[in-house]
Order: C-alpha cells, then sequence, then structure tokens
C-alpha cells in the first residue's frame, strides 16, 4: 500500500514551497496533495475494487484522508505560527510609548510666568520712578518757592532793619531833645531865681514909700503861672514824645520778633527741605542704579529665555520629525499588514476550498461504496476527476499524467469494464 509517487513528491513539494512563499506553498502543497493522492488513490485502488478486498480499499483510501487532514492541520497550524510571528513583528515594529513633554510644558510655562512677573516688575519699578520724578519736581518747585518766601523775608527784614536803624537815629535826636529842654528848663529855673532875687534885692531896702496908688500886678504869681504853663507843655511834650516812642518801639519789636520768627520757620523750612531734597536724591539714584540693573537683569533673562526657547523649539522639531517618520512607518505597516491580511484571506479561502474538495471527496467514496453494494462497477477515475473539477479547476491541474480509457460492452448486462494504461512521464 505504498503511495504512488504523484502524492510521495507532493507533500515535500508543498512544504518546500510553505517555507519560501505563503501563497506558493498553500497552492502548491494542497494542489500537489490533492491532485496526486486522488489520482494515485483511485488508480492504485482500481485493481482492489476489482479483486474484491474493499476492506483493503476502505483502509487506503481512509488512510489517505487522514493524510491529507493531517496536512491540512499542519498548514493551519504554520499559518497560525505566521499569524503568531506576525503580531510579534507588529509588537516590536510598533512604534514606542509617545515621550512625557508635560516637564517642558511646565518649565516654558514657570519661564513665561517669569518673564510676566519681570515685566510687572519693571513696569512697577517705571512707575515709581517716575512717581520720583514728579515727587522731587513737586519739592524742587516747593524749594524754589520757598527761596522765593526766603528772599521776600529777607528783604523785609532788611527794609526792618533800615526802619530800626531810622527809628534809632529819631530816638537818640528825641533824647538829645528832651536833654537840650531839660538844660532849657533849667536854665530858665535859675534865671527865674536870679530875677526874683533881684527882685527881692530891690524891694529889700529901707526906703518906704507910700503911694497910693492902684496895686499892681504880681509878678510872682505871673512868673509862676508862665512856669507852670511851660512845665505843663514841656511835660505833655515829653509824654507824648515817649508815648509816641514806646508805640514806634514796640511796632519795631514786634515785627523783629514776628520776622525772626518768620526767619527762624524759614530756615527750619529750608533746612528740612535740603534734607528732604538730598534725601531724594539718593532716592533718585538708588532708584536710577536699581533701574539699570533690573535692565540689566530683564536683558540677560530675555537673552537666556531666548535661548532656551530656541533649544525647546529645536526639540520640538527633532519630536515632530521623528512623529513624521513613525507616521510613515507606521503607513507603511499597515500597508504590509493589509497586504499579509489579504494574502491570509485568500490562504483561509483556498483552506475552505480544499475542505470543500475533501468532503466532495468523501461524498464521492460514499457514493462508490453505495453503487459498489448495489453490485454496479464505475470508472473510479471519472468519478475522481468528476468531483475534482466539481470542487474547482485549480487542484486539477496538479494531477498525475494516468490516462483511462473505458468502453462498455453492448450485451446489455449493465457491466462497465475498466481499461486501464498508466504510464508516467
Amino acid at each position: 500500500d505504498t503511495p504512488p509517487p504523484s502524492s510521495a513528491g507532493a507533500a515535500p513539494r508543498g512544504q518546500r514551497a510553505a517555507s519560501g512563499s505563503l501563497a506558493g506553498g498553500f497552492c502548491g502543497g494542497l494542489g500537489g496533495g490533492f491532485g496526486g493522492g486522488f489520482a494515485g488513490s483511485f488508480g492504485a485502488g482500481g485493481d482492489m475494487l476489482l479483486s474484491g478486498n474493499e476492506k483493503i480499499t476502505m483502509q487506503n483510501l481512509n488512510d489517505r484522508l487522514a493524510s491529507y487532514l493531517d496536512k491540512v492541520r499542519r498548514l493551519e497550524e504554520d499559518n497560525a505560527q505566521l499569524e503568531l510571528h506576525i503580531r510579534e513583528w507588529y509588537r516590536k515594529q510598533a512604534p514606542s510609548a509617545s515621550k512625557d513633554y508635560s516637564s517642558y510644558y511646565q518649565t516654558i510655562e514657570q519661564l513665561q510666568n517669569q518673564i510676566i512677573s519681570a515685566t510687572v516688575d519693571n513696569n512697577r519699578m517705571l512707575l515709581d520712578i517716575d512717581n520720583s520724578k514728579m515727587t522731587a519736581d513737586d519739592f524742587r518747585m516747593k524749594y524754589e518757592n520757598e527761596l522765593v518766601i526766603r528772599q521776600t523775608v529777607e528783604s523785609d527784614i532788611n527794609g526792618l532793619r533800615n526802619m530800626l536803624d531810622d527809628l534809632t537815629l529819631v530816638r537818640s535826636s528825641l533824647e538829645t531833645e528832651l536833654e537840650s529842654l531839660k538844660d532849657e528848663l533849667i536854665a530858665l529855673k535859675r534865671n527865674h531865681e536870679e530875677e526874683l532875687r533881684q527882685l527881692q534885692s530891690q524891694t529889700g531896702g529901707d526906703v518906704s514909700v507910700e503911694v497910693n496908688a492902684a496895686p499892681g500886678e504880681d509878678l510872682t504869681k505871673i512868673l509862676n503861672d508862665l512856669r507852670n504853663e511851660y512845665e505843663q507843655i514841656i511835660e505833655k511834650n515829653r509824654r507824648e514824645v515817649e508815648q509816641w516812642y514806646e508805640v514806634k518801639i514796640e511796632e519795631v519789636n514786634r515785627q523783629v520778633t514776628s520776622s525772626s520768627q518768620d526767619i527762624q520757620t524759614s530756615s527750619h523750612q529750608l533746612t528740612e527741605l535740603k534734607r528732604e531734597m538730598q534725601n531724594l536724591e539718593i532716592e533718585l539714584q538708588a532708584q536710577l542704579s536699581t533701574k539699570d540693573s533690573l535692565e540689566n537683569s530683564l536683558a540677560e533673562t530675555e537673552s537666556r529665555y531666548g535661548c532656551l526657547l530656541q533649544q525647546i523649539q529645536g526639540q520640538i522639531n527633532a519630536v515632530e520629525e521623528e512623529l513624521a517618520n513613525i507616521r510613515c512607518e507606521m503607513e507603511g505597516q499597515s500597508q504590509e499588514y493589509k497586504m499579509l491580511l489579504g494574502i491570509k484571506t485568500r490562504l483561509e479561502q483556498e483552506i475552505a476550498q480544499y475542505r470543500a474538495l475533501l468532503h466532495e471527496g468523501q461524498q464521492d467514496l460514499a457514493y462508490v461504496y453505495h453503487i459498489k453494494s448495489k453490485g454496479i462497477k464505475v470508472n473510479l477515475l471519472s468519478l475522481a476527476s468528476q468531483g475534482a473539477f466539481q470542487g474547482g479547476g485549480k487542484s486539477s491541474q496538479s494531477y498525475s499524467s494516468s490516462s483511462f480509457s473505458q468502453s462498455q460492452s453492448g450485451d446489455g448486462t449493465g457491466k462497465i469494464t475498466l481499461h486501464h494504461n498508466s504510464h508516467n512521464d
């Protein structure tokens, strides 16, 4: 019960083709197996049927069917292994996990926040500088106004000093006039006393003359009246001069006091303004130095962050290029997957076709057994060929070149005689 050469050579050819090419392996292996197997088995089993060894023929056919099923099972296992290899290849060639750029985003956000805070601080410093300049201008205007007021007060003080000098001269002149009036009063008193002594000396002699005449005027009384009148006038003038002098002195003292207070107040204000001006100049210099340092730090920060942003942009460009390459690779792999999926689909269709052929072969064998049981002899090759052509024309090309010819006797008994002329290429 050795298999014919066609079936023996079909299995190794199918295995070699399966290892080299998927489509060629399935077509060559199954096509050669079915073609050679059916032709060889029916060709070799014709004599057995003719000889009557039905049990041996059935066993041979069952063995052949089992071998074909084993081949189909092995091909299915190879297909599963190939699918496993394809999955592993896709798993290995799958793009790696996307890189986490959240840290870069956080860094960029932090840098942007720092730039915004630095800009806000810079603007705040600029506002403070402008406010300081405005305050300095206000203090400068106040200083100029106070300087004008001081100059006015100093001019008033100089005028009051001149007035004080004039009043001092008037006072001295009045004092001299008072002294002269006192001297004149003393001289008048002295002259009056001398005149009284002379008159007393004239009236104090021994001559007594009695004259009956009208009484004369009292010269002493007249002189006393004149003296009293002059004394009253002098006293009145003195009081008036003293009062005027005291009033003028009080006015001058008040003016001097108020002027001295104004001078002290102005000097204090001037000192405070000078101190504030010095403090403002110091603060202005500090603000200017702070502004320069902030501008330098801002320029340095902008340059540093500009370099960092350029580096990050370069990294982003590299990552985008890598993503584009990965997309291209994925598209290529998708095309390969579609191609392999098409090959797999075609192979599954061919496997289904071969299973249909096996099923039809089993039906043909059952039909042969049925006919045999009724005592009818049938050309087995014609049945096998008919089953093969019904299953599909692809597997008929791999049959062995065994030629059969049949002739029917005309005796009318219904028996069919088989003539077997077998030759190998």
